[in-house]
């Protein structure tokens, strides 16, 4: 752990340290949670598909912190087809839907699936991996673990600000008459920029 800190000192930094590499993934849940509204399940599946994806960016940091890197630099950039290609999808299944195709019973399943939420979580988390690398590799085995509670603590905050921002009636009523439009740019603009960065 980083001598010259206590637990507090430590907690503090790994609390900035989410906020500052995840303020981006409050607009994308709270487009997803919107995406949910009415929906069975839908809310549970945007919260599982976070936790999982998170889980993955931090399994992947603790391995090249500990010097076992799971994936080569250059392989890096190509996560960015995830977002892409959901944000593909998106703009494909709004386009059908606008001009006539399937409708949606909005009291039956649906919304973004888990794994759809955590391949987002994961692809858009290169900046994460990048900045929790070194901060975990000097941290040592009891401040990883340290910063992984908090981390994991924080995911369930990020989803519950994401959701009361998708639901605030301002908020909602835009996201509700724009998320279809806004999703697939969101995600296809953070596609371009893992894959361009």
């Amino acid at each position: 752990m980083h001598t010259g800190n206590g637990i507090g000192g430590v907690v503090a930094q790994a609390a900035g340290l989410f906020a500052v590499t995840n303020v981006d993934d409050l607009v994308l849940l709270a487009l997803f949670f919107a995406q949910t509204a009415g929906r069975r399940g839908g809310a549970a599946r945007v919260v599982f598909g976070q936790y999982l994806g998170f889980a993955a960016i931090l399994a992947v940091s603790v391995a090249a912190a500990l010097g076992a890197t799971l994936l080569p630099e250059p392989v890096l950039p190509y996560l960015g087809l995830l977002p892409l290609a959901l944000g593909v999808r998106a703009a494909w299944r709004a386009w059908r839907e606008r001009n006539g195709g399937d409708e949606e019973e909005p009291s039956g399943p649906g919304g973004p699936a888990a794994l759809a939420v955590a391949a987002v979580t994961f692809a858009n988390g290169g900046d994460n991996v990048g900045v929790y690398v070194p901060v975990f590799a000097t941290s040592g085995p009891a401040g990883i673990a340290l910063y992984a509670a908090v981390f994991l603590v924080l995911v369930a905050v990020w989803c519950l600000a994401g959701r009361l921002f998708a639901g605030r009636p301002l908020v909602a009523r835009a996201l509700s008459r724009w998320g279809h439009v806004l999703l697939p740019l969101v995600l296809i603009a953070v596609g371009l920029v893992i894959l361009l960065g």
